[in-house]
């Protein structure tokens, strides 16, 4: 850490303060940040970070990331150099704490305008005329069984040798997007940076299918996935780039756009983590209706299923459930209360969208 004048440090730290602080009070009036960044400010800052790590094959905020973390290493290192060669100062006391709280705060302030600030807009489901009214067990039980039989008659027509490098399911997806984008300027996506991990093996230990990354704006997609899953993953985590920050919006988003693809293979892998949702719920609240509908669901389906099973199973061990209490209190700190059990919301929204082809008797 270089050495400051008290003065300068205390200016400093007000002005990072500050702006801190109106990042926050912009944070708490969502109608104003959909108008003035999801809407203004963030389709400019992303189309351009897009722009610049579309010029390069790799993932690019990877290599951010690993930069940043040498260069904290380096900032921690001689910190302790210089501690250990002059010994602790007088100024120290106050410098350390305000040096360190500045540098959480550029972060802070880095993270909410490069996207974080998308967590504040309203529900997409607003913008979307989508209901929030919630379901009884047996109008669950009759969506599980609608998105059984969809699938069902969809995975025959799947690809028997199905596979996809990078660039397929970006022109795909971008033009699954485009197309829907006709009809909705919602889902208006333009400079496409679709980018595979750089180390898929550390991140399906992990437990990570894909993630958006602020810093460059990419999407990235974990390729070692089952070909069957792919598809929904990059629809996915291209809703984010596109300003849709909570999870369960961004599989909302993916299910709109992958279930009307002219794909037959895109509109099976949205339908199959759709059912993976609402069967979770089945099994939770209703544990025989759960069972009376494994039975009806198709062996392809089933087989499906087994395989991303085994697929977690070689590689995840124990480390899903750490990342997942992680990143549990991640989604908390960004507006989304339930935290990972949010991703669940995505079956109040598919029953309301479905409802009126259900024709359930009151």
């Amino acid at each position: 850490m270089q050495t400051t004048t008290p003065k300068k440090l205390f200016i400093k730290s007000a002005i990072i303060i500050g702006i801190a602080l109106a990042i926050f009070l912009f944070g708490l009036f969502p109608e104003i940040v959909l108008s003035f960044y999801s809407k203004g400010l963030f389709p400019i800052i992303s189309a351009v970070l897009r722009w610049i790590s579309s010029l390069f094959p790799y993932a690019l905020g990877d290599i951010l990331y690993v930069a940043l973390i040498i260069y904290i290493l380096r900032l921690i290192f001689q910190f302790f150099w210089r501690i250990k060669k002059n010994g602790w100062q007088k100024s120290d006391k106050l410098a350390i704490p305000l040096s360190i709280i500045n540098t959480f705060l550029i972060f802070y302030i880095s993270f909410k305008l490069l996207w974080g600030l998308n967590y504040s807009r309203p529900s997409i489901t607003q913008q979307l005329n989508i209901s929030d009214e919630k379901y009884s067990v047996t109008e669950l039980v009759i969506l599980g069984d609608y998105f059984i039989e969809k699938l069902n008659k969809l995975q025959p027509k799947i690809s028997p040798n199905l596979s996809y490098d990078i660039k397929q399911l970006r022109i795909k997806a971008v033009s699954d997007y485009q197309s829907l984008a006709q009809k909705n300027p919602f889902f208006n996506y333009q400079v496409p940076s679709v980018k595979p991990v750089i180390n898929g093996w550390a991140i399906s230990k992990i437990g990570i299918e894909g993630y958006y990354n602020p810093l460059s704006g990419e999407a990235n997609v974990n390729m070692k996935l089952p070909a069957w899953v792919l598809p929904f993953v990059t629809l996915h985590e291209i809703s984010h780039q596109i300003g849709v920050a909570r999870e369960d919006e961004a599989n909302l988003t993916a299910y709109l756009v992958g279930s009307n693809s002219k794909d037959v293979n895109f509109q099976y892998s949205v339908n199959y983590n759709m059912l993976r949702y609402i069967l979770l719920e089945i099994r939770f609240k209703s544990p025989e209706d759960y069972l009376a509908l494994r039975d009806k669901i198709d062996p392809g389906v089933l087989a499906n299923f087994k395989a991303e099973n085994e697929f977690w199973a070689k590689y995840n061990g124990q480390m899903s459930t750490y990342m997942g209490v992680a990143f549990d209190k991640f989604l908390k700190l960004n507006n989304q209360k339930r935290g990972i059990k949010s991703y669940q919301n995505i079956v109040v929204w598919l029953w309301n969208i479905h409802r009126s082809q259900l024709a359930v008797a009151n």
